[in-house]
């Protein structure tokens, strides 16, 4: 239970950067917007940390595959994101706007899994050069 605490937390964190970082384009650029509008963004910011920050339990189950435990997070992750992208208004409910959202976030996601696979293949040739 900690570390699920811990993990939210940290996912927090994140949503609290991508929130600053969102909030310091506005300001630059003169953007004016409602205290309920950056409620509704911050919230979900809020929703999409916690649930990364505690969605890398998926990939502590041993007994999946590792495609297995990738392709139950990327479901589960676009489960949870398209319906709050659409609520909140990051994305309009039509056809085109949603495909074309379904097409960004696939692509961010193969990014920040190529970078992870890449991560560790080099953390396990280090590994084995050290042994």
């Amino acid at each position: 239970m900690i570390e699920v605490i811990r993990r939210g937390f940290a996912g927090l964190g994140f949503a609290g950067i991508f929130t600053f970082a969102a909030l310091t384009i506005m300001m630059v650029q003169g953007i004016e917007a409602s205290v309920s509008t950056i409620w509704l963004n911050m919230l979900g910011s809020i929703l999409m940390g916690v649930y990364f920050g505690c969605a890398s339990f998926i990939y502590e189950i041993e007994s999946w595959s590792p495609l297995k435990q990738t392709t139950v997070h990327f479901m589960v992750s676009v489960g949870l994101w398209l319906p709050l992208a659409i609520f909140i208004g990051w994305l309009p409910f039509s056809v085109m706007p949603v495909l074309i959202g379904l097409l960004l976030f696939i692509v961010v996601y193969a990014i920040f899994w190529q970078g992870t696979k890449l991560y560790l293949q080099r953390l396990a040739n280090e590994m084995n050069d050290t042994v």
